[in-house]
């Protein structure tokens, strides 16, 4: 998946959703805009 840890992806992804994200900045969280902070 774009060389990406999706299992990593997935829980920035729903962690940010929690965390009040912008519903308007949704693109942020897609896969190819996932930046790994490891």
């Amino acid at each position: 998946m774009n060389g990406i840890d999706p299992q990593a992806w997935l829980t920035a992804t729903l962690t940010a959703i929690v965390k009040g994200h912008k519903p308007s900045q949704i693109d942020d969280l897609l896969p190819w805009n996932y930046h790994s902070n490891a």
